[in-house]
């Protein structure tokens, strides 16, 4: 059942939100010709892509294509609606997006986020960059059809848009998601319909979303894609769910607990949020004994296997990366009679055994995400593996291949060091990962 409509401008934009879509699991149809459109058919895509080809018309009647779009295909099951924009905000921004408004009724807010960081396009102080160029001093502002002479999202709408326009800016997120959601409900409250937003990371965009979702405020998505995925993620957690985890599910084991893979598991919990199974190890239970370790492993392995059906993605995670958790491991020490090593190794080949036990008893796993060398090297011996056929670099440092020999043969795996990379390493790592294991 159609969740999600996306209204493009032009062909080549709507298929890239589309292909968005499609990684965050949705299945999506682009509409290229309504004439021969069978509306009963498309109750089995999860998002519809329209493309309306108006970028370079006149204001009237490209308000008028994005109006009858959205009349023809809106409907009371969607709760996604949105107007995708171009990266450089080329085309009739206002027009358009007045268009879905005025069609959907109802006092919808545009919450626009004219951001797409992986093509480095950031927004910034109101300000749209372009791989650190401001927008009127790039090629857009030549565009023979469709020129942009400022680089302010707000002017254009302003220009283009018969309702109040307002900015939510970097200083407003700096101050947190129930800030910025309070923010939007009073812009909502005082008549405005359109907030452009800053933002210059995905970690902007999803906190965003959190807030927009938190608002309860009616409203659109006007992006170009990276914003309207984010915030379907967060209203449409089951959509599509059991199809993904029927086409292979990934297992992701995070044994590093310093600051780094801390932000990292975090923005990576907070951008999937219901679509991951996580259980976090109590540390504490590998050290204290071996029955309390073996007690601690099956506590683990039964409640992922036990709830792991309906989720794309399934992870562990050492609990000591929570701050005020980490376990000191002295008193351990003392207790046995080791080193801090052989504590250390304790908990990775705990960590290997849990991995092994799920991924080994649920054929739907296709796909490992180690997070530490350490870590690897463990799951690779406990399931017996000879080693990893290299096939690509993901980011610096994280590694893309198969398993070799042993169990799990075949099995596509990242491996990364737990200090490397930024916030969203471990997103792009599954990510990336999720495109390979679906054929995508």
């Amino acid at each position: 059942m159609v969740s999600s409509l996306i209204i493009a401008d032009d062909l080549t934009g709507a298929n890239a939100t589309g292909v968005l879509m499609t990684k965050s699991g949705y299945k999506t149809f682009t509409i290229t010709n309504d004439k021969n459109l069978d509306l009963a058919s498309l109750s089995e895509f999860d998002s519809i892509v329209y493309p309306t080809d108006s970028r370079g018309l006149p204001a009237g009647e490209a308000y008028r294509r994005v109006f009858d779009a959205a009349v023809l295909l809106k409907t009371d099951f969607i709760r996604v609606y949105s107007k995708r924009i171009d990266t450089t905000l080329r085309g009739n921004l206002g027009q358009e997006t007045m268009g879905l408004q005025d069609a959907l009724g109802g006092g919808r807010v545009a919450c626009v986020v004219p951001c797409f960081p992986s093509s480095g396009r950031v927004n910034i102080g109101g300000y749209l960059l372009v791989q650190g160029i401001p927008l009127h001093r790039t090629e857009a502002a030549a565009d023979p059809k469709t020129p942009v002479n400022t680089p302010r999202c707000c002017e254009l709408y302003n220009r283009q848009s018969k309702y109040p326009t307002e900015s939510i800016l970097m200083t407003d997120l700096m101050q947190g998601v129930e800030f910025v959601a309070a923010k939007i409900k009073a812009h909502a409250a005082h008549g405005v319909r359109n907030i452009i937003f800053d933002a210059v990371s995905e970690e902007d965009i999803e906190m965003i979303a959190d807030a927009v979702v938190l608002s309860g405020v009616p409203f659109v998505a006007v992006d170009p894609g990276p914003f309207t995925a984010a915030v379907s993620r967060k209203l449409l957690p089951d959509v599509g769910k059991a199809r993904d985890a029927a086409r292979g599910k990934i297992f992701s084991a995070v044994g590093s607990v310093n600051a780094v893979a801390q932000r990292q598991v975090e923005f990576f919990l907070s951008s999937f949020g219901s679509e991951v199974l996580n259980v976090y190890i109590e540390t504490a239970e590998l050290l204290e004994s071996p029955e309390c370790r073996k007690k601690e492993i099956l506590r683990v392995t039964e409640e992922i296997l036990s709830k792991c059906e309906y989720y794309e993605v399934c992870s562990i995670v050492g609990i000591g990366i929570q701050s005020g958790r980490r376990v000191p491991f002295e008193p351990y020490a003392k207790k046995h009679n080791c080193s801090v090593e052989d504590l250390s190794n304790i908990i990775n080949d705990s960590i290997a055994e849990i991995t092994s036990n799920v991924v080994l008893s649920d054929k739907g796993f296709k796909g490992l995400y180690t997070c530490g060398g350490d870590i690897t090297v463990a799951v690779c011996r406990r399931m017996k593996n000879a080693g990893l056929q290299l096939l690509d670099e993901v980011l610096p440092l994280a590694s893309y291949g198969e398993l070799s020999g042993g169990a799990g043969a075949g099995l596509k795996i990242i491996t990364k060091g737990g200090m490397v990379g930024d916030t969203d390493a471990i997103v792009r790592c599954i990510r990336y990962l999720r495109e390979k294991i679906t054929g995508g």
